[in-house]
C-alpha cells in the first residue's frame, strides 16, 4: 500500500512537472508585447465604481460595450466617476476603448473593478464604445482592442481562450455585436491566436 502511494505521489509530481514545464517553455517561445498607448485616469475611490479592493489573480480578460452608441471613451469615464455622487448603480471597468481607438485605463490592474457579476475578482474588464445601432466596434477601436486584448494575455499568460464576452458570464447581451455575431466573436479570438 505505502508503495502504491509512493509511486502514485512521483507519477503525480512527474506529471505536474511535465505541465509546468511545458507553460515555462510556451511563455518563453511566445514574444514580448508592447503596451498599447494608455492613458491612466483612474476613479476615485469609492464604493460604486473603484471600492479599492484587491484582485489577486486574473483568470479572464472580458469584452464589454458600453451599451450606449456615440458615447466617447472619455463620457464614460466619467459616468463611471459620478457614480460616487448618484450611487445610482454599481459599475466600472478596467479600461475604456473610443470609437477612434483611444484607451482611457479607469482602474488600477491590481483592483477590481464593477464588470461582471460573480467575476469581478478574477477578471480585467474592457469596455468599447461604438457608432453604430448594431453594436459593432470601429475598426481603431478593433485594433485597439486586438492590441490591449494580447498585452494582457502576455502580462497574465493567459491564452485566448481566456477571453470571453460578459454574456459568456450570466447571459447579459453584451457586447451586444459578438452576441449576435459568433462568426465575428470567433474570428476576433483567431487574431489573436495568430498574435501569440
Amino acid at each position: 500500500m505505502i508503495r502504491i502511494s509512493a509511486l502514485l505521489v512521483v507519477l503525480l509530481f512527474g506529471i505536474g512537472m511535465g505541465f509546468g514545464i511545458r507553460e515555462i517553455y510556451r511563455r518563453a517561445k511566445r514574444k514580448p508585447v508592447e503596451p498599447p498607448e494608455i492613458l491612466e485616469d483612474f476613479l476615485t475611490e469609492n464604493p460604486y465604481s473603484r471600492p479599492g479592493e484587491a484582485l489577486d489573480k486574473v483568470k479572464n480578460i472580458f469584452v464589454h460595450y458600453t451599451a450606449n452608441p456615440g458615447t466617447s471613451a472619455k463620457q464614460n469615464r466619467s459616468y463611471f466617476e459620478n457614480l460616487k455622487d448618484t450611487g445610482e448603480t454599481s459599475a466600472s471597468s478596467h479600461f475604456i476603448i473610443g470609437y477612434d481607438g483611444e484607451i482611457i485605463q479607469c482602474i488600477p490592474r491590481e483592483e477590481i473593478a464593477y464588470a461582471v457579476k460573480g467575476r469581478n475578482y478574477d477578471s480585467i474588464s474592457i469596455e468599447c464604445c461604438y457608432l453604430a445601432e448594431d453594436g459593432k466596434f470601429t475598426d481603431a477601436t478593433y485594433q485597439s482592442l486586438l492590441h490591449l486584448t494580447n498585452w494582457l494575455l502576455y502580462e497574465y499568460d493567459l491564452r485566448p481562450a481566456d477571453v470571453l464576452r460578459h454574456y459568456d458570464a450570466g447571459g447579459k447581451l453584451c457586447p451586444l455585436y459578438y452576441v449576435e455575431h459568433e462568426d465575428a466573436w470567433e474570428q476576433f479570438l483567431e487574431e489573436l491566436k495568430q498574435l501569440e
